[in-house]
């Protein structure tokens, strides 16, 4: 599958000042696929190593660790070359050996010509460690397929071309436009996740994908026994059905578990924060850039993983996705609020790989706009809405408090619609932010 991560792993091979990158995501977002595939493609050899599945070679990392033993090592227990500059060392799952995050930083230091790449399942809670090399490695994300890579997956590579820009005016007829929300209704119920889009693509039907969907729910679930021993193995189980039902709504951790203590339920959606799998959209007042600098740390929404994922466990069906007329009706609008969401992340999010929204914070003030978006200098507010401009009160209420943003982008099913006011822009939901 064309990813694209591709773009970002092909301009770290060739930067000079390279240091071992870390590949952070979800599990079942195709790390292991889209490096394992780059390594294949861009070098002479590939060596894959999986701390998972060969338990035998953490042995080779719980010595002194000097690179070039490290790379003697390796070649000889793997019967693959190691040499910088033709080798892509790939070290997958390794938050499985700690010995080997620290490593990390020796390669860096003593062989940097090698190109060294890691990933995992749950780095997250390694990164945590204060053993990680700081400074010693450089990060990518990896998210489930946002809906540009869903078209290149699924042969449509042509209809991906033609996706307008946020802030570009949309070049598009009525016919190629309705063809785009055509495509853009079977990834609701498809989603980005790789084994799901896989089977799509070859031809399943949508309730084969669903099977596929419902044992990828199994699995994460199945993951909580990992790190149970961190927090309340229920509460955690709780959260993780909850937290779909609460997209584009102020969380209140009341309501992901009544029954439980505030701390406890705080301790699971940071767990789940950490494996990937829900992601904070933080309330700023946006008063200056960085966006993080200006938060309100109670409040906040939450995005899911994956749109396809919050479909099931809200217990959407397909035939409601497909008898819709508006996409923006479904579920309230929550679904496209995910998309949006997940459109933001797979391109960097609103700042930083992190999600933001603006909340007025005056008292008897409930204004919100859905998201924020850092461009370059540019802060430029985004609302996810199927009404008309009349109806954007939050949006006008924002541009008057904030007049050094001079438009706001109102993304919702109509190819275009003409203003009322010149700060608006209306765009059509599958606008990426690119």
């Amino acid at each position: 599958m064309k990813r694209l991560i591709d773009e970002l792993l092909t301009a770290w091979q060739h930067r000079r000042q390279r240091k071992p990158l870390v590949v952070r995501g979800a599990r079942q977002v195709g790390k292991t696929y889209s490096v394992s595939a780059f390594g294949r493609q861009h070098f002479a050899q590939l060596l894959h190593v999986d701390f998972e599945l060969d338990r035998g070679i953490h042995r080779i990392f719980a010595g002194d660790l000097q690179a070039r033993r490290l790379a003697l090592d390796l070649e000889a227990y793997t019967q693959i070359p190691v040499v910088p500059g033709r080798t892509l060392l790939f070290l997958d799952e390794i938050q499985a050996c700690p010995q080997a995050l620290m490593a990390l930083r020796v390669l860096h230091e003593q062989m940097p010509a090698l190109h060294v790449i890691a990933a995992g399942s749950l780095l997250e809670f390694a990164l945590e460690d204060s053993s990680f090399p700081v400074g010693r490695a450089e990060f990518e994300w990896l998210y489930p397929l946002c809906f540009e890579e869903f078209l290149w997956a699924t042969g449509n590579a042509a209809l991906a071309r033609r996706l307008p820009c946020v802030g570009k005016i949309p070049d598009l007829s009525t016919a190629l436009h309705e063809k785009l929300l055509t495509a853009l209704r079977y990834y609701f119920m498809v989603g980005g996740m790789p084994e799901a889009v896989q089977q799509y693509a070859a031809g399943a039907t949508l309730e084969d994908v669903g099977r596929v969907h419902r044992s990828l729910i199994h699995g994460y679930a199945q993951d909580f026994a990992k790190y149970g021993g961190r927090l309340d193995r229920e509460c955690i189980e709780q959260v993780f059905q909850q937290i779909p039902g609460q997209v584009g709504r102020q969380i209140k951790y009341t309501a992901l578990y009544p029954e439980k203590r505030i701390e406890t339920i705080k301790r699971a959606l940071h767990v789940l924060e950490r494996t990937l799998v829900v992601h904070r959209v933080r309330a700023t007042r946006a008063q200056g850039l960085p966006l993080g600098a200006d938060v309100a740390a109670k409040s906040f929404k939450a995005v899911f993983l994956d749109i396809a994922l919050m479909q099931v466990m809200c217990g959407i069906s397909a035939r409601e996705v497909l008898a819709a007329g508006d996409l923006l009706a479904v579920y309230r609008g929550a679904l496209a609020e995910q998309f949006v969401g997940q459109e933001l992340l797979a391109r960097g999010g609103s700042e930083d790989n992190q999600l933001y929204y603006w909340a007025r914070q005056q008292r008897n003030s409930d204004a919100e706009v859905d998201y924020l978006w850092r461009r370059g200098a540019a802060l430029v507010p985004i609302e996810v809405k199927s009404g008309t401009s009349g109806r954007l009160k939050s949006m006008a209420l924002f541009l008057a408090e904030h007049p050094q943003c001079r438009t706001g982008v109102v993304l919702s099913s109509a190819l275009a619609e003409q203003p009322r006011r010149a700060a608006l822009q209306f765009l059509p939901l599958y606008a990426k932010f690119a």
